[in-house]
């Protein structure tokens, strides 16, 4: 049987990320796609935002990863040419209340290692975003946003550079877990069967079914699968805002904000619509990521709480993701899930579940976590 000393199972940024640490000590390394092109899902439907890692709680995987993932994710956009811009971004408070969270917030920030957050009054929110309506404001400086498609391309070239192979419409049938080493049987039409010394999870949506598909893996160990799509409105001219704008957190989300792409085009979301729960042990299919025009008006609300002079029918429908959630509708967020051998034993296996947002920011680091994993912590 066919050896290769590593195999992730997913191209999205993670997965890439992955790949691409792991071939450069030298590992052989396949990277396997179920669909025709790398990062099709999660990571290209999401607002492309650079987070700074004050919205994560102090101690979580989420705040360690992003705050880190930020400076190596900046370093790496310079040194390869990716395409992003420092543009910074407003969390604003609407009501005196809302004030004391963004104190909250911003000590919570000082304690994750964001240094340079600042508290505005609305005056000088105001004069920095005259169109903005707010009570106070917290300014993040080193908030940014990115290509991610231009991320994807430069981490696939270094990974094949360092000797990574990719192999598209690969999709992982099954797997058994063995004493020397995990055996794989992935493909479309015609499957290949080999064995691995080092598997990661990168699945995203899919990460706990593919854990399901491996014989002899423990089923206790896998966590729940929900789903939670979020969908996008465009604005149809140009936003009158140079930074991102975003409201107070909400449950499973950041809120419906604000954002730029590199162009000045402005679009707004994502909102939190829980998908049905899927039934224990079936396979989840595919996702509708149509948006549906109707959800327009709650944008205008939400909107309009910091931006009152929206215009009429200026929304246009324009794209939707999924995150890919551990913990459902009623539960606390929940973190990152980096599970090692120290965790379930089974030497060069890592599962990476519940990585969404901030997961584009974070590629990077939790790739450097999955090497630190699989050398012993």
């Amino acid at each position: 049987m066919q050896s290769v000393g590593a195999t992730v199972i997913g191209a999205g940024v993670i997965g890439l990320a992955c790949a691409r640490v792991l071939a450069r000590q030298g590992i052989e390394t396949v990277v396997l796609e179920r669909h025709g092109v790398c990062a099709s899902e999660t990571s290209a439907r999401n607002s492309e935002v650079i987070h700074a890692g004050f919205h994560y709680p102090t101690g979580s995987l989420k705040a360690r990863c992003c705050v880190v993932g930020r400076r190596r994710l900046y370093e790496f956009c310079n040194t390869h040419g990716v395409s992003h811009r420092r543009c910074g971004k407003l969390v604003v408070a609407t009501s005196a209340q809302q004030e004391e969270q963004l104190l909250l917030l911003q000590r919570q920030g000082h304690d994750n290692g964001v240094d340079d957050l600042r508290l505005l009054s609305a005056s000088a929110a105001c004069a920095l975003e005259p169109e903005l309506a707010c009570t106070a404001a917290l300014l993040s400086p080193s908030t940014g946003i990115i290509d991610s498609h231009a991320l994807t391309l430069a981490l696939l070239g270094d990974a094949e550079r360092a000797g990574a192979v990719l192999a598209l419409r690969s999709p992982l049938r099954r797997g058994s877990i063995e004493d020397k080493g995990i055996v794989l049987e992935s493909g479309g039409t015609q499957s290949l069967r080999f064995r691995s010394s080092i598997v990661i999870n990168a699945a995203g949506l899919w990460a706990p079914e593919v854990a399901a598909a491996l014989a002899g893996f423990p089923p206790a160990l896998i966590p729940a699968n929900f789903h939670a799509k979020g969908n996008y409105f465009a604005l149809a001219r140009r936003a009158p805002f140079s930074r991102l704008v975003y409201p107070l957190p909400e449950a499973a989300g950041l809120g419906v904000h604000l954002t730029l792409d590199l162009g000045g085009q402005a679009r707004f979301g994502p909102d939190v619509e829980w998908l049905p729960d899927p039934t224990p042990g079936q396979p989840i299919g595919e996702f509708d990521y149509r948006v549906d025009p109707a959800r327009a008006s709650t944008f205008v609300t939400a909107i309009r709480r910091y931006w009152p002079a929206l215009p009429d029918d200026a929304l246009l429908p324009a794209y939707a993701g999924v995150r890919p959630k551990i913990s459902g509708r009623s539960a606390p967020a929940g973190d990152f899930v980096v599970q090692g051998p120290a965790e379930h034993g089974i030497p060069g296996l890592i599962n990476l579940f519940g990585i969404e947002s901030p997961g584009l920011t974070s590629c990077l680091a939790i790739a450097e976590h999955v090497l630190a994993e699989l050398q012993g912590g």
